[in-house]
C-alpha cells in the first residue's frame, strides 16, 4: 500500500518549519526501526528522503508489511486519537524524517481546512488500501497474491519488466503474507518455465504470469 504523493510531497523543510514550528528533523540509517507497535508516542512523521515500510510481527519474529512509504508520504497519523502505535516502522534506507508534535498537529488541523480535508482523504485512502489488502490475504491463495505483487510494482524498463526494489524471499514473503519457503517454490518454477529470472535480487518479468500455479 504504497501511496503516490502524501500530504507533502511539494514541501520543502522551511515550509514545513513554518506550518509546523515546534517540528525537528531526524536521521535514521537503513533498517533502523523508527517506531515499534504498542509504542505511546505522540508524533506524525513527513519523510524527507528515503523509504519505511510498516509492518506487524509476531513472537517468533514473522511479520507482515501492510505498507511501504516515501518521499512526501507520512506515518504515525493514529497520534490523532491518543492510542498506542498500531503497527512498527523500519527504515529500507537511510532515511531524513520531519517530525511534528501533536500539539502542532492540531493546531494545523484547526487553522487550515485544506489540511484537514486532504488528512482525512489520505485517511481514507489507507482504510481502502487495507481492506482491499484483508480481502487479497482471506480469498487469494500465496500465488494470486504473489502475482498480484509483481503486477502492481514491476515497471517498464530498458524494453522489460522489472521490480525496481531488491528484495529477498523473505521480505518478498512478508509482504503477500506467505512463507519464505513457498515463495521460493514459486519462484523456481516460474524461473523454470521462463516467465521471470532474477537478478541481483531484482525480479524481470518476461511474459505474463500464469493465471493458476
Amino acid at each position: 500500500m504504497t501511496q503516490a504523493a502524501g500530504l507533502f510531497p511539494d514541501l520543502d523543510e522551511s515550509v514545513l518549519r513554518a506550518l509546523a514550528p515546534h517540528g525537528t528533523v531526524r536521521a535514521f540509517p537503513k533498517n533502523a526501526v523508527v517506531v515499534n507497535e504498542g509504542d505511546q508516542t505522540d508524533s506524525l512523521y513527513i519523510l524527507l528522503s528515503g523509504r519505511v515500510k510498516a509492518f506487524v510481527s509476531e513472537a517468533d519474529g514473522r511479520e507482515v508489511v501492510l505498507n511501504t512509504a516515501g518521499v512526501g508520504d507520512y506515518f504515525g497519523e493514529m497520534v490523532l486519537d491518543g492510542g498506542p502505535r498500531s503497527a512498527s516502522i523500519m527504515t529500507l534506507e537511510p532515511c531524513r524524517l520531519f517530525v511534528i508534535p501533536r500539539g502542532d498537529i492540531e493546531g494545523l488541523i484547526d487553522r487550515n481546512p485544506g489540511f484537514a480535508r486532504h488528512l482525512i482523504q489520505a485517511l481514507i485512502g489507507k482504510v481502502r488500501s487495507l481492506t482491499r489488502r484483508v480481502l487479497d490475504l482471506s480469498l487469494k491463495d500465496v500465488y494470486g497474491r504473489f502475482a498480484k505483487f509483481i503486477e502492481d510494482n514491476a515497471i517498464e524498463r530498458g524494453g522489460t519488466r522489472e521490480v525496481p526494489e531488491r528484495l529477498t524471499q523473505q521480505e518478498i514473503a512478508a509482504r503477500i503474507g506467505g512463507s519464505r519457503e513457498m515463495v521460493n517454490r514459486i519462484i523456481k518454477d516460474l524461473t523454470a518455465g521462463g516467465y521471470i529470472s532474477i537478478g541481483d535480487k531484482h525480479i524481470t518479468v518476461h511474459k505474463k504470469l500464469p493465471a493458476h500455479w
